[in-house]
C-alpha cells in the first residue's frame, strides 16, 4: 500500500474513533447517533453540487448500503447500551477484518498468507477481549458481545458494498457524500420510530457534539472509501481498524472506563496483525 494512503487510512481512523466517542458519551446513544448521521448529511449536502453525483452504476450499492448502515447503527446502539466502549469498540471493529477478508476473498478479490496471518492475528485479540475481565474491571456482558458482534457483521457487509460502489462511481467523494445525504434520512427516521418527537427534544448539547461528531465521520469514512479504489478492500479495512487503539486511549483517558491486562494484551495482539497487514 502506498504510504500516503497508509497514513490518510491511519487518520481516519482517529476521526473514527472519535465519533465513536461522541456516541458513547453524548447521553443517549440513539438520540446521538441520529443526530451525528443527520449532522453528517448536513454537512454533505452543500459539498455534493462541488464534487457532483457519482455514476449511475453505483446508485444501487449506495442505496444498498444505506439500508446495511441502518442495522449497524441499530445493533452499535444496542452495544454501547450494553458494554463499555473499551470493550465494544475494539470487539466490534478488530472482527469485522477477518469477516471482510474471507467474504473478500470469496467475492472480490485474493488474499496472501501474510494477510492471513495479520487477520488471525486480528481474531486473537478479539477473542482475549471476549474474555471476562478481573475482579475491578469491565465485566463481560453476553448482550454487548452479540451486538458488537452483530455490528462486525454490518462493517463487514458495508464495507465490501462500498468498496464496489465507489469502484463503480468513478467519484468515490461524490459516492461517500450521498451515501451520508441517504443516511441522513434513514437513520433520524428510525430513532423517531423507536422513540418519537420527544427523543429530540431538549437535546441541544447533544446537537453541540453530533455536529462536530457528523463532520468526523464523513471525513472518516471518506477517506476509507477512496483508500478502497486505490487498495485491496479488505486490506484498507483492516488498516481502518487501528482506531481500535485510539477508541481505548479515549476510553481511558476521557471516559474513565478501567483499563486492565487483557485489554492491553487484545489492543497489542491486534495491532501486530494490522502490522503484519501494513508490511506485507
Amino acid at each position: 500500500m502506498d504510504i500516503a494512503v497508509f497514513i490518510a487510512v491511519l487518520a481516519a481512523a482517529a476521526c473514527h474513533a472519535g465519533w465513536n466517542a461522541v456516541v458513547k458519551g453524548g447521553g443517549d446513544p440513539m438520540v446521538t447517533t441520529g443526530i451525528v448521521s443527520l449532522a453528517a448529511g448536513l454537512v454533505s449536502l452543500p459539498l455534493l453540487p462541488i464534487t457532483g453525483l457519482p455514476g449511475a452504476a453505483s446508485l444501487p450499492w449506495a442505496a444498498a448500503s444505506a439500508v446495511v448502515h441502518l442495522f449497524y447503527f441499530a445493533c452499535l446502539i444496542e452495544a454501547y447500551n450494553h458494554g463499555d466502549l473499551g470493550q465494544v469498540y475494539p470487539l466490534a471493529r478488530g472482527s469485522a477484518p477477518l469477516m471482510t477478508g474471507i467474504a473478500s476473498s470469496l467475492l472480490v478479490e485474493h488474499l496472501g498468507t501474510a494477510a492471513w496471518i495479520g487477520l488471525l492475528l486480528l481474531a486473537g485479540g478479539v477473542l482475549l477481549l471476549a474474555l471476562p475481565g478481573r475482579k475491578g474491571s469491565a465485566r463481560f456482558n453476553a448482550r454487548g458481545i452479540g451486538f458488537a458482534l452483530a455490528t462486525a457483521m454490518t462493517i463487514c457487509a458495508y464495507s465490501i458494498i462500498d468498496g464496489l460502489g465507489a469502484r463503480a462511481s468513478g467519484n468515490p467523494n461524490g459516492y461517500t457524500l450521498l451515501l451520508f445525504i441517504n443516511c441522513a434520512i434513514i437513520l433520524p427516521a428510525y430513532v423517531l420510530a423507536r422513540r418519537g418527537w420527544a427523543a429530540f427534544r431538549g437535546s441541544a448539547g447533544q446537537w453541540r457534539l453530533g455536529l462536530p461528531g457528523g463532520a468526523m465521520q464523513v471525513i472518516s469514512y471518506g477517506v476509507a472509501i477512496w483508500a478502497m479504489t486505490v487498495a485491496p478492500i479488505a486490506i484498507v479495512a483492516a488498516l481502518r481498524e487501528t482506531s481500535v487503539l485510539f477508541g481505548a486511549l479515549i476510553a481511558v483517558i476521557i471516559l474513565k472506563e478501567p483499563l486492565h491486562a487483557a485489554r492491553v494484551a487484545a489492543a497489542a495482539l491486534i495491532v501486530c496483525g494490522l502490522v503484519v497487514l501494513k508490511i506485507f
